[in-house]
């Protein structure tokens, strides 16, 4: 009996050496499982130009780190030991996709990365097309809509030169519309009144219209894509929440650039108070997407928009290079009247075309003139277009 139990105790040691050596094992393989590095700045849905800031965590914060790495478009930007995981990068003035790589040495010998594709801006800062397309309201000398139009009754001019129209559509033609909401913590009390008066505004949408519903607050969420259904975008606006800041001139370049893949009558209806602070979209590039297109653009401007001069000049003028219109108040009874009357806006627009005259293709800006009924009625349209030269 003692001789065996030294042997029957090295057996035993033996056995829970080998299993501390599995535990070992089995928790430091959890513990890289569990581990993660997650690129928070900037995400897949970002434009990015100017000096931006890339931003990483480790979690759990616990997490003994060597370093964390950034590297954009396969070139190192830096390295940082300690929290907070990030730095400045300068990705140019000229919006285009990056590919941002963040990669985590961990002190338990693991690495972790992760990578992010940036959004490219498909556009650029001029339209190239064939036909310039114009959206048109026409009303009489006491402000009341003008229906029943024919296409000999107009007469567009470019620079001053006569054009011929060789496309026109009657009112109530189909409509793609984009609906942009701002929902950055600055309109928390606005976002109520305007949730409803927003979704009567949609229903009163004609059954072939489309519509697209956006939120927006430092990025832009696509809530409704491309429908005609009334319950689908009602439910979009539902899920509303205000907080975050507000990226005003990203939330335009998005929203044309939706509509620039659509054909035919195209608008764009923008809620917000007009501030911007978080946009990687400069306010050039959005004025110049303005420009660029033939969507109309209609304001809604509450919260500081209604006492800043500033914003209101600056909303005045992306809605009426457009053609469209700008409204600003706190009431909600005037937040309701505004979408009515840009309602009766859409169900009134005449739609008309020209040639695009090709030693014209010069990246300038060129002014639009439309005329109904002999100059006897008032006309609103786009003021202009820049186009580029064919390839």
């Amino acid at each position: 009996m003692s001789t065996s139990c030294p042997h029957f105790l090295l057996r035993v040691g033996r056995f829970l050496l080998v299993c501390a050596s599995l535990i070992v094992v089995v928790l430091l393989h959890a513990s890289a499982q569990s581990t993660q590095l997650r690129i928070t700045a900037p995400t897949e849905s970002t434009y990015l130009a100017g000096e931006v800031l890339l931003r990483a965590t480790v979690e759990p914060s616990s997490v003994a780190v060597v370093d964390v790495t950034f590297f954009a478009d396969g070139t190192k930007v830096c390295s940082v030991a300690t929290p907070p995981f990030e730095c400045q990068w300068d990705a140019g003035s000229r919006i285009k996709s990056h590919q941002i790589r963040v990669v985590a040495t961990l002190k338990n010998g693991e690495r972790l990365a992760q990578t992010v594709t940036t959004r490219n801006l498909e556009y650029v800062e001029s339209v190239d097309v064939d036909v310039v397309q114009i959206a048109v309201v026409v009303t009489d000398d006491r402000g009341r809509f003008v229906p029943g139009l024919k296409q000999s009754d107009f007469q567009v001019s470019e620079d001053g030169v006569p054009q011929k129209i060789s496309s026109f559509s009657g009112e109530r033609t189909p409509l793609e519309l984009v609906t942009a909401i701002d929902v950055s913590g600055s309109v928390t009390q606005a976002l109520p009144d305007m949730k409803t008066a927003a979704t009567r505004f949609l229903g009163g949408l004609e059954a072939t219209d489309q519509a697209t519903v956006v939120g927006f607050n430092d990025s832009i969420y696509t809530l409704a894509r491309r429908s005609t259904d009334q319950m689908v975008r009602e439910r979009a606006i539902g899920r509303l929440k205000a907080w975050g800041g507000t990226a005003l001139y990203d939330a335009i370049v998005h929203s044309i650039d939706a509509l620039a893949r659509q054909t035919g009558r195209r608008a764009v209806v923008l809620f917000t108070d007009g501030e911007d602070q978080n946009s990687h979209a400069p306010m050039g590039t959005a004025i110049a997407q303005v420009e660029a297109s033939d969507a109309m653009i209609y304001v809604v401007g509450q919260g500081r928009a209604v006492h800043s001069k500033d914003l209101q000049k600056l909303l005045q003028r992306i809605a009426t290079t457009s053609g469209g219109r700008a409204f600003f108040s706190n009431s909600p009874q005037k937040l309701d009247d505004a979408f009515a009357e840009i309602l009766d806006d859409l169900h009134h627009q005449y739609l008309l075309g020209y040639p695009a005259p090709d030693d014209q293709r010069d990246g300038k800006w060129h002014s639009i003139s439309v005329k109904a009924g002999g100059g006897k009625y008032k006309v609103r349209a786009r003021s202009g277009y820049r186009m580029t030269r064919k390839n």
